[in-house]
């Protein structure tokens, strides 16, 4: 076959098809047009899951009438100008290719006013031939209406899922952005029922309100961090250990405002959670991460959902200690007061996890909160002492000496109930086994004195490409820890001992999950703690365990003699107190 140059018309139909999938990505490139234009009221209708219909309404800046044939020109645009400029691209559109692709696979009517200019203009575009541009009466700003998305790609058309499904996905997309823009006024219909309606006060809470929830705003925690350099800075919410979800749909990141996918960050979130959630159940969170422009790309995705960080180590850092210091700081070592023990009455202990937010709606600048000021606060909460403390005292209070306790007995196969001086303790006995065992590794790692264990018979384990780049680039960390395992075939390898002072359920998935958290989480800190980390976690007693007396007896003992008893070490509390006084006044007898 011969070579030839394709059609105009085919060839901007092929384009149309890398930036327009379905309805929500003629929504997402209308939208953030919007965005870009300055608008403070953005107005969404569809019909029929956007395939019929989807009109997008706004008051930005509009555009004027000379410039509106160009507008749908391709590679046409006016937030870039020169090479320089990719390399710090401040707004959300930029390739100029939106609108053409769009007109190229729909109808289009498209009505706006310039700010500076007395009269509006319409431009009406049946697959991508225009009809020309014509005065129209028009309050600033701008409207355009897509309809019959694909009606001549019939091909494309097919493949698109059901009006439901298509509303679904711009309802997702649509809430996203009403979360990144809390200033924005949002309105949302579909078949004209209003399914978002943002005030655009620029309360950040409120618009999670709006989108996820009163209920979930009620639980959600502010969390603040800024990176050693300047221009790295994190700001946000997330939603306390009891509030989760079975999938990872509801943790929002935007970079610099844009909403983006990006695997590692995502595992930054979930490890931030180590501990504190059950398995398979994910967090509720938005947050916004600020980085210098010249510090991403944009320009690596058709859709620009996903960008690339020049120093994502950094990022991947800042993000996953800010949500562990907020968590952390919500319940370093919980002491319920009173009135906390009623909560026996009900059947639940206190969680340690207060509700009360570090903010005001006045500390908001354009939608974001202002720097923080001073360290967290100390109050009680819904009757649980919330103990808010900065990062120098967190070391002090981890360095606090437990108490003798005295076991008690066991709740639930999960919790140790013992007696101290103060009055009573629920230890936490994964939690309190994790640290002591992270401890001991890291100690033994730390003198060089590993010990392995060999096991009884090898097992072949398949890897992937990365956990076998793991092992290729690490395996004298493994090694060091007590390891022992070859080469069998170009992606398998004979697992042949573990370290010995540690003695997982399952090795072959322990060491599994090892090569992935040395993968990722090495990121952030020393690959030894994550190795360390991850070792204590695998080979701790689990919830649901039943103890003998002894065997408590032995944890709490050998608790007490760690440097920092209180938490296990990803940060989740090891246990909590009742007070001698609050046991008293509960029942009575002050």
């Amino acid at each position: 076959m011969n070579i030839r140059v394709l059609a105009p018309d085919l060839a901007a139909k092929i384009a149309a098809g890398e930036v327009i999938e379905r309805p929500a990505s003629v929504v997402k490139e209308l939208l953030e047009n919007s965005l870009d234009a300055c608008a403070k009221q953005i107005s969404i209708e569809i019909q029929g899951g956007g395939i019929d219909e989807i009109r997008v309404t706004d008051d930005g800046l509009g555009i004027p009438f000379d410039e509106v044939d160009l507008a749908f020109q391709h590679h046409a645009t006016s937030k870039i100008s020169t090479e320089d400029h990719l390399a710090a691209i401040s707004t959300l559109g930029f390739r100029g290719e939106a609108l053409p692709s769009i007109a190229s696979v729909s109808r289009v009517s498209l009505i706006t006013r310039c700010h500076t200019s007395e009269g509006g203009s319409q431009s009406i575009r049946e697959w991508g031939i225009s009809e020309g541009v014509r005065p129209h009466g028009s309050p600033v700003g701008t409207s355009i209406t897509v309809s019959d998305l694909f009606g001549n790609l019939p091909a494309r058309k097919k493949f698109l899922k059901s009006p439901a499904t298509e509303s679904g996905k711009i309802q997702d997309l649509i809430y996203r952005y009403a979360l990144a823009y809390p200033e924005i006024k949002f309105q949302f219909q579909v078949a004209g029922r209003t399914k978002l309606s943002t005030s655009g006060h620029g309360d950040w809470l409120e618009a999670i309100g709006s989108v996820m929830g009163s209920e979930t705003s009620n639980q959600m925690l502010y969390v603040y961090g800024e990176g050693s350099e300047s221009g790295y800075k994190i700001e946000g919410f997330t939603g306390t250990p009891s509030l989760s979800k079975a999938n990872r749909n509801n943790i929002t990141l935007l970079v610099n405002r844009r909403w983006i996918y990006s695997r590692s960050l995502t595992f930054a979130v979930d490890e931030a959670y180590h501990g504190l959630l059950p398995e398979k159940r994910f967090p509720i969170c938005v947050f916004n991460l600020s980085v210098p422009l010249s510090e991403v790309d944009v320009n690596s995705h058709p859709t620009k959902r996903e960008i690339r960080f020049h120093q994502e180590s950094k990022i991947f850092s800042l993000l996953q200690r800010s949500i562990r210091e907020s968590l952390i700081s919500n319940s370093p070592v919980p002491f319920v007061s009173s009135p906390g023990v009623a909560g026996f009455a009900n059947g639940s202990l206190a969680s340690g996890y207060g509700r009360e937010n570090h903010y005001s709606k006045s500390s908001y600048s354009n939608g974001m909160p202002k720097n923080l000021e001073g360290s967290f606060l100390a109050k009680s909460v819904n009757g649980y002492q919330d103990t808010r403390i900065n990062g120098s005292d967190l070391l002090e209070t981890a360095k606090e000496i437990l108490p003798t306790l005295q076991v008690v007995g066991q709740i639930k196969l999960t919790y140790i109930i013992a007696e101290g001086q103060n009055g009573l303790y629920l230890v936490d006995q994964h939690a309190a086994h994790e640290r002591i065992l992270f401890d001991q590794i890291t100690e033994r790692s730390a003198s060089k004195t590993p010990q392995m264990q060999p096991l009884l018979q090898s097992c072949p384990i398949d890897l992937t490409p990365t956990q076998l780049g793991v092992i290729d680039s690490h395996q004298d960390i493994l090694r060091s820890y007590g390891f022992e395992f070859d080469k069998f075939g170009e992606m398998t390898v004979l697992l042949r001992g573990i370290p010995s002072i540690v003695k997982p359920l399952d090795p072959v998935k322990s060491f599994i999950d090892l090569l992935d958290v040395v993968a990722f989480e090495g990121l952030m800190r020393k690959r030894e703690d994550a190795v360390s980390a991850s070792l204590a976690c695998h080979s701790a007693v689990r919830a649901g365990m039943l103890l003998g007396q002894e065997e408590m007896i032995s944890l709490l003992e050998q608790l007490h003699r760690t440097p920092n008893p209180h938490t296990c070490p990803h940060g989740r509390p090891t246990l909590i107190h009742f007070s001698n006084y609050q046991l008293e006044r509960e029942f009575g007898r002050r």
